[in-house]
């Protein structure tokens, strides 16, 4: 008889755990799934036959039956026309946080990355594919995060970051807290005339509460907080190249400024140095999100930075939570320190 002639090995089931244990079936299936029923007495002595015969419990299976699938989706939204490779890389720091969040909570995670209208899927609880949803993303795709309202509206078990709007569950970082760390540290180094950028007006609801931040920290210094300086621009990163042009050519003087996030500080640094005006010599520059390419920049750009491990545990827990124990969640923000300040 050939290899390919042999018989596939028999399968070993809960039936053969339990004649070799000498219990019910039903009562290996209590055992393993820790059912506080059972006897230590019973369980271990049916934990040693199912290792004596290579039997492992289908944990997936075991949880379908509970209702459960063991898993989280993950959603990332992306702008219509751009790939993922265009996604702020902010967002991949976070998703990553979320699948380690994930898997320490002992699920696995479903990611989907949805950027036009026929690629909104967010029914996974109702789908019984996942037990609860995450939605990241650009907060400019209004259409998908009008889909996603209504899938909230619908079903609970979902957590937001990035969402333009408050009604549904979000989690958040501590903005005005790094607000206030970002002047209090431009402060510190001698600037008086600090300036904000960002779009306080724009669905990025995390702007406003950044600036709300900056505009406490100014009039608890003694200092006159200015309105947040506004361009245009097809990305974050000439977005702030283009503050840079309007402060500059405008005649506005500045030796502070705190961006609402490190691409548009990113941008403005080259402008700066274009212009030859020296970081951190003439202007200290502070930017938000703690992307790790700041580390690259020149000069290597100082910024608040969420802590990503705890807003990954906080979104995994707050998709799984129910309705009554989902408070808005706020993470913790922390202050790197590069070489963009004196």
């Amino acid at each position: 008889m050939t290899n390919s002639d042999k018989p596939a090995p028999r399968r070993v089931t809960s039936i053969d755990v339990a004649e070799r244990a000498g219990v019910s079936q039903s009562t290996v299936s209590r055992a393993l799934s820790g059912s506080e029923t059972i006897t230590e007495a019973t369980r271990r002595r049916v934990e040693l036959a199912a290792e004596e015969l290579g039997y492992h419990v289908n944990a997936r299976a075991a949880g379908l039956r509970r209702g459960e699938t063991g898993t989280i989706a993950i959603v990332v939204i992306g702008r219509e026309g751009q790939g993922p490779a265009a996604i702020n890389p902010f967002y991949y720091s976070l998703l990553g946080s979320t699948c380690a969040a994930a898997a320490e909570r002992g699920y696995e995670a479903l990611v989907s990355f949805q950027a036009k209208p026929d690629e909104f899927f967010g029914h996974y609880v109702a789908r019984r594919q996942a037990d609860g949803v995450v939605v990241i993303g650009t907060a400019t795709n209004e259409a998908a995060w009008e889909y996603f309202r209504k899938c909230a509206e619908e079903s609970g078990k979902m957590a937001f970051w990035g969402s333009p709007f408050d009604e549904s569950v979000w989690v958040r970082s501590d903005n005005r807290e790094g607000g206030r760390l970002a002047v209090e540290r431009l402060s510190q180094s001698g600037a008086k005339a600090i300036e904000f950028v960002g779009d306080t007006t724009s669905s990025q609801r995390q702007f406003r509460e950044r600036y709300d931040g900056y505009r406490s920290a100014m009039e608890a210094a003694g200092l006159t907080p200015g309105d947040a300086i506004v361009s245009e621009g097809e990305d974050r990163v000439s977005q702030g190249r283009n503050a840079i042009a309007k402060l500059v050519d405008g005649g506005a003087k500045f030796d502070g400024l705190f961006f609402a996030c490190d691409a548009m500080a990113l941008g403005a640094l080259e402008e700066l140095a274009a212009r030859g005006i020296a970081v951190p010599g003439d202007v200290g520059v502070i930017g938000f999100d703690g992307l790790g390419s700041g580390e690259f920049s020149a000069p290597p750009l100082t910024t608040v930075e969420p802590d990503f491990a705890q807003a990954g545990l906080l979104l995994v827990d707050t998709a799984l939570s129910s309705e009554d124990e989902r408070p808005d969640r706020r993470v913790a923000v922390h202050l790197v320190e590069r070489a963009s300040v004196r």
